[in-house]
């Protein structure tokens, strides 16, 4: 079946991709040689003065088809393949007849590099109209021509901002960088572009706005010269390695690319981007990171129920608690799911807290022109708050934000279910108390449900929805079709003390403080586990979640698993000092004093005082992860997770484990099984029980097999 279908507007060709079967369109070496066909005939035909080239999907054009990447088997496949890719996107350059595109939905890798071909780009207004390069993403750069093409069309210094961070934008800004020539609106994008398509074939097309005299002497100062350049570049480096810490290949070997093609000439530089292509595409890096795509974009079509059982519809959600979390789950509910929510508060000043948080996420969104006025208003008319339950009575799902303590949440659930339909779910945002427990005595047991969402809820990507054993499964399909409306990836966790990710995190932290107790250095800890690839260590970490709230969390995972997670007295200790981390500016970072160095007087609470003990970094990494994957390990084990998979997801977009080494479960891969036990006894014959390989690790070890055989 034929994915381009032409129409004649007068002497306009309008070419309209649509790949058949699929949702979206992709590119792969087949539809490339359908589209240089295609435009082969175009070029003989002498009735057409011009061509416009749009998309029949709801999106333009997403990028490279992933799964035939995979297909690539070695470094000189990949580098052909961006060959191909860019001699295909050369011809297009140079076809005779003004090629426009026209541009909605999601314009994004080989579908910019397309884009970028072509003599001129017209986009719609629309939200989704998004314009991006975001390879290295997947550990790779662009390999169409794109790390040449867009740095001469919007400047070097803009370009690597785009290339680099793998950022989209929105057609304002892309029309503001000179991305786009117009922006209209979606009902008229095709017919401006044919109209530009004519002004370009006869001459008297208006040519895109001039850059202010500042932007123009800035990019020439900065590109223009050997000097500024080096400037440029040196900067840039300085920024990626300080946010990837040297463990991404990809935006280093951008930089080198792009510097090749400035200095050396456009050839020279597709040169050297089609070998940095294949050679990145056959990293670990990038296959990781790949293996994480797939993950994602199967978790979206997951309902999280293996029966037939279908979502409920949702019309209202109801939050009980405005505050950070609260509010953070009641924005998300009505400006991405696009919901009426109502608030519950304690009290008039509380209210009036939680409607001024959302507010406050709203202004943000306008700030960085991700939202105009008028739409605020729109999504701030879906937001009312109460100081009792009245409108609960209409709520599909209430969502409880309060303080972690059962007699409270129960207590609310009660009043809840006496104030609502027969079908209302009651999902709480507990992130430790066992949905079971919270279900006991229920009027409605099956409508009980979790929803852990993380902090902050507008930015954290993770949904963890927790069941019981009595949970309903159109329950769960609700809670999961409505965590993806609110953006949210979201992974279905069976019950337990710290369901999944908690409790994989509590071992992590409880052995930074074994560490600190035996005299290692705070910033020593956290510099060893920021390499490993988290992007903030434990005790920073601590200092944000709030040294009391975990200190809390892991008095319920040591009640559940006993000595294995018995946390060290000393954080109890701290907690009673007042220092609960950042919220009281008082934790193990100062937050009196620029760059949050160390507080030492926290070395006053602790044995050895001041005196710290120099350790290997190798133990201070190795320690704290080892009970991380190994916890995982156990969860599988015990059916918590319903895969390997939603637990790599879970850890990756849950706790910030680095994603380039693809999950725990991938971790574990990569080390081996057997060498994964092998590093747990040897902790275990220093530091005890709490390192005891999980049974189903030492199986695995004894077969050689992997958690991920298509590894």
């Amino acid at each position: 079946m034929a994915s381009f279908r032409t129409e004649m507007r007068g002497d306009v060709a309008v070419v309209t991709f649509d790949l058949p079967g699929e949702p979206v369109n992709t590119l792969s070496p087949a539809v490339g040689a359908e589209f240089s066909e295609e435009l082969e005939r175009l070029g003989r035909d002498e009735a057409v003065k011009t061509v416009v080239f749009t998309s029949a999907k709801q999106d333009f054009v997403v990028g490279a088809d992933v799964k035939w990447l995979g297909s690539l088997r070695s470094a000189a496949d990949g580098e052909r393949a961006s060959r191909d890719g860019q001699q295909g996107f050369d011809r297009l350059a140079a076809f005779p007849k003004p090629v426009v595109a026209a541009i909605h939905g999601a314009c994004l890798g080989g579908g910019l590099e397309w884009a970028l071909a072509c003599r001129s780009r017209v986009a719609s207004d629309a939200p989704r109209t998004q314009l991006g390069l975001p390879e290295v993403q997947l550990g790779l750069l662009p390999g169409a021509g794109g790390t040449q093409r867009l740095p001469r069309l919007i400047g070097a210094q803009a370009a690597l901002d785009l290339i680099l961070t793998g950022r989209s934008v929105r057609a304002s800004k892309a029309r503001k960088l000179g991305l786009v020539d117009e922006v209209v609106p979606p009902s008229i994008l095709v017919d401006v572009a044919v109209e530009r398509a004519r002004a370009l074939a006869s001459g008297t097309d208006t040519p895109p706005p001039r850059r202010s005299p500042r932007e123009t002497f800035t990019r020439a100062a900065l590109e223009g010269n050997p000097l500024g350049r080096r400037l440029l570049f040196a900067e840039a480096r300085k920024q990626l390695l300080r946010k990837s810490g040297g463990h991404y290949p990809a935006p280093e070997r951008t930089l080198e690319v792009v510097r090749e093609g400035l200095e050396k000439g456009m050839e020279a530089g597709l040169r050297a981007e089609a070998r940095a292509f294949g050679e990145l595409l056959m990293t670990e890096v990038s296959a990781r990171l790949r293996e994480l795509f797939f993950a994602t974009t199967a978790l979206k079509k997951d309902t999280g129920v293996d029966g037939a059982a279908k979502a409920r519809p949702v019309r209202k959600v109801s939050v009980l608690g405005g505050g950070l979390m609260g509010g953070g789950i009641a924005f998300v509910t009505t400006e991405k799911a696009e919901l009426p929510v109502r608030i519950k508060e304690r009290d008039d000043s509380s209210v009036g807290r939680a409607l001024a948080h959302v507010r406050g996420l709203l202004d943000q969104r306008v700030r960085r022109r991700r939202l105009d006025r008028r739409g605020m208003e729109k999504v701030l008319a879906r937001v009312t708050a109460t100081t009792d339950l009245s409108g609960f009575h209409r709520a599909d799902v209430v969502i409880e934000a309060v303080f972690e303590d059962l007699t409270l949440k129960r207590r609310l659930l009660a009043e809840v279910e006496a104030a609502t339909g027969e079908d209302c779910i009651f999902a709480s945002n507990t992130s430790s108390i066992p949905i079971g427990r919270l279900a006991e005595g229920a009027r409605r047991p099956g409508n009980v449900i979790g929803m852990h969402y993380f902090s902050p809820v507008e930015k954290m990507p993770l949904l963890e929805v927790i069941t019981h054993g009595g949970t309903d499964p159109s329950v769960v399909a609700t809670c999961v079709e409505l965590g993806k409306k609110q953006g949210k990836t979201v992974i279905v966790v069976r019950d337990g003390p710290g369901f999944y990710t908690s409790r994989i995190l509590a071992p992590y932290l409880n052995e930074a403080a074994h560490l600190l107790l035996e005299g290692a250095d705070i910033a020593a800890v956290d510099h060893a586990l920021r390499a490993y690839g988290f992007p903030v260590g434990p005790f920073q970490l601590l200092d944000e979640v709030g040294i009391d709230v975990g200190e809390k969390v892991s008095h319920v995972l040591h009640d559940a698993f006993g000595e294995r997670m018995a946390p060290p007295a000393t954080m109890a200790t701290l907690a009673k000092e007042g220092r609960l981390g950042r919220k009281a500016k008082k934790g193990f970072y100062r937050y009196d004093v620029d760059g949050k160095p160390v507080d030492t007087s926290v070395y006053a609470s602790l044995p050895g005082g001041a005196t710290r003990v120099p350790f290997s970094e190798d133990e201070l990494r190795e320690r704290p992860v080892l009970l991380f994957l190994n916890e995982a390990v156990r969860c599988l084990e015990e059916g918590i997770l319903r895969s390997a998979r939603d637990g790599d997801i879970g850890a990756v977009f849950g706790l910030g484990f680095p994603p380039f080494r693809g999950g725990p479960f991938r971790a574990l891969d990569a080390m081996g099984a057997a060498e994964a036990v092998r590093r747990l006894q040897h902790w275990q014959e220093r530091k005890g029980a709490r390192f005891e390989p999980a049974p189903l690790l030492r199986r695995m070890a004894e077969r050689g097999e992997r958690f991920h055989p298509d590894g």
